[in-house]
């Protein structure tokens, strides 16, 4: 199947699926207002309407799909639709986003199911840090979600690292040891300015350029991996051979190649994470549309799709958060929480 593009010739590929919007931490770079509006619990998708519209990205070329939420392991049995998408042959990668808080007891059953690998998130390995970001316990939880990650997905497993200056930039060194120690990827994300990010500041970013200086300062040499792929991240690796990511989202905006959209809980498909307005899927679905018309409604859209929000948010020369609290409220669908960041 020839690919799917769009108006700067990038293809349809990878879906992010949002389960739920609900979240069991608050971290301070996604969710840090005291109160949420959420998703009313009858617009959720049940997993059967979750994969049909699956099914029709499938039509279109998506071979990559990535549950999230929210956390996404708050959705109760979530192994039956790690299931259901484990058994279109159309995806050659499904992978899950975690906090990790509940990992650990979940594992066994997602590996079962046929899930092919794990994200966790992990911003510090000190609990007071982590309780300062999070405004909950749980750093040991996470820490034992990480070792069940790593004993059934061995070499299948990243870390994910949002960097804020004042807060864990002083453990881009430990992090990465820890992640050498259990073989495993760590990618280190500049905090960005989008969904709940209502405190963002630039001066809270910590730059690319910055955490290579730093890291080679503490490892010796550092080797770029020049490699032909969409995915977020530049590779690097050390003499040693630890392979870790940068996600440059701020001030290196990746949108040239971007083949990503997002599904929220509640069905509704957008096509960049700064992205404004989204189409609503769910209506579709719900009025009876058969799963090649909403197969033809992604197609007009996506091939109409122009969106490149990092990159137009970095050409500002005053540059705060995306959306004050007040936006946040009237629409929840432009949280990260919602949209699977």
């Amino acid at each position: 199947m020839s690919a799917l593009l769009d108006l700067h010739g990038r293809p349809l590929r990878n879906l992010r699926v949002s389960v739920t919007d609900r979240c069991n931490l608050r971290c301070a770079y996604c969710m840090p207002e005291e109160e949420y509006r959420w998703l009313p619990r009858e617009d959720v998708l049940r997993f059967g309407e979750l994969s049909a519209i699956v099914d029709a990205f499938c039509l279109l070329g998506v071979d990559k799909v990535r549950i999230t939420g929210g956390e996404p392991l708050l959705r109760r049995e979530l192994e039956r639709f790690v299931e259901q998408l484990a058994r279109r042959p159309a995806l050659k990668d499904l992978a899950l986003t975690t906090n990790g808080l509940l990992l650990a007891q979940q594992a066994p059953a997602l590996a079962a199911a046929g899930l092919h690998r794990v994200t966790v998130s992990l911003d510090t390995l000190r609990e007071p840090v982590f309780e300062q970001l999070t405004r909950r316990k749980g750093l040991a939880d996470v820490l034992a979600g990480i070792d069940a990650a790593v004993r059934h997905w061995p070499g299948r497993v990243k870390l994910d690292t949002v960097v804020m200056r004042g807060v864990n930039d002083g453990e881009i060194e430990p992090l990465l040891e820890f992640a050498r120690e259990r073989r495993v990827e760590l990618r280190y994300i500049e905090y960005m300015d989008v969904g709940g990010a209502t405190q963002w500041s630039m001066e809270q970013v910590v730059p690319r350029a910055e955490l290579l200086e730093r890291l080679a300062q503490r490892f010796g040499p550092i080797e770029p991996l020049h490699e032909d792929s969409s995915a977020p991240a530049e590779r690097f690796r050390l003499r040693e051979g630890t392979v870790f990511g940068v996600i440059a989202s701020t001030t290196a905006p990746f949108c040239g190649k971007c083949d990503r959209s997002r599904l929220t809980a509640d069905g509704t498909w957008y096509l960049c994470l700064y992205a404004r307005l989204g189409l609503n899927l769910k209506a579709l679905l719900r009025g009876g549309a058969s799963t090649e018309q909403i197969a033809e409604r992604i197609r007009a859209v996506w091939t109409g799709r122009s969106d490149r929000g990092a990159e137009e948010r970095l050409a500002e020369r005053e540059r705060g958060p995306l959306l004050d609290a007040q936006k946040l409220r009237e629409d929840p669908r432009l949280e990260m929480h919602t949209r699977g960041g």
